[in-house]
């Protein structure tokens, strides 16, 4: 056990400095951030910035609730954390369906530290991240936001496109060479999505986690970090495979300018999601419970797909 929360702890805390929230993300991410990607090749992904929830988280924010340019997501809970739950609302709708139905049990044998650590990561985001999003939102004019969101999406392609090769999801790996090559030219360098928005090139969802999980990696023990989104160990390390093929990490080699991208990421994704969580909590009685069977479940779901 032990050395399972090494691995993760490294894996995490890599990820958390080294990749963009628009690759975590936080669906949401988890709660994950405000801001996702599409679940699949033929979903369609939520609103700009879901990832995703300091949005997977949290978004991810954990999150993925929206995509740049999409459709406006439906509003959450302004206490939980972009960086806490990584969800869209579908995922928000599972949340409180296993709220109150019995699912199959998550393995969770660090439970008191991560019910800890989801306490501390939604309160930073209430008394922290929100009002820091807010005062951005007041500055930023949502267009310049949902571009910026657009150019961290697109810098951010690499492990989408890799991961779809390695899952073998020819498909997937096709519309993201589709997407860069549109995007960084029409798109003036990803600032736009005309993939999206005129070519219906939709983003896919893949990580190094779920490229695991499809060659029959067990998820281990549920994981909750500060700062960052819910996961499962296999997923920490997957975040830590993908942080590897993140450009901006050897364009920006030095730890100080990585985290400043990635803390520019964070609050421009969740000021396009301020409002990402509000009633979410209010819907269930174990919020916590709430999250971690959620994100599980729609873990595994995206495997499967």
């Amino acid at each position: 056990m032990a050395r399972w929360l090494a691995v993760a702890a490294l894996g995490t805390i890599l990820t958390g400095c080294g990749t963009l929230s628009g690759s975590l993300r936080v669906d949401a991410g988890a709660v994950a951030s405000p801001a996702t990607e599409s679940l699949a090749a033929a979903d369609p992904a939520p609103v700009a910035g879901a990832q995703p929830v300091l949005v997977d988280a949290m978004v991810e924010p954990l999150v993925d609730a929206v995509e740049p340019g999409g459709a406006v997501v439906e509003p959450v809970a302004p206490d939980v954390p972009a960086v806490v739950i990584e969800t869209d609302d579908r995922w928000m709708a599972q949340a409180r369906d296993n709220n109150d139905e019995a699912v199959e049990d998550v393995y969770d044998p660090w439970e008191p530290f991560n019910e800890r650590m989801f306490e501390f990561n939604r309160r930073l985001d209430r008394y922290v991240l929100k009002p820091v999003a807010k005062a951005y939102n007041f500055i930023t004019p949502d267009e310049l936001q949902i571009m910026i969101s657009n150019g961290f999406d697109n810098i951010s392609f690499p492990p989408r496109f890799v991961n779809s090769l390695l899952q073998g999801k020819l498909k997937g790996a096709t519309r993201e060479i589709g997407r860069f090559l549109i995007n960084s030219t029409i798109g003036v360098g990803g600032l736009f999505d005309p993939a999206k928005d005129v070519f219906g090139l939709v983003k896919s969802r893949e990580d190094f986690g779920q490229t695991l999980g499809f060659y029959g990696v067990g998820p281990g023990p549920f994981l909750i970090m500060p700062l960052m989104e819910p996961m499962t160990v296999r997923d920490g390390i997957g975040k830590f495979v993908d942080a590897a093929m993140d450009p901006l990490a050897y364009y920006l080699p030095f730890f100080w300018d990585r985290l400043g991208m990635k803390l520019g990421d964070i609050v421009n994704e969740r000021s396009l999601n301020l409002d990402l969580f509000q009633g979410f909590e209010e819907s269930v009685i174990d919020l916590y419970s709430a999250v971690r069977h959620g994100y599980t479940q729609r873990r595994e779901k995206l495997i499967r797909e």
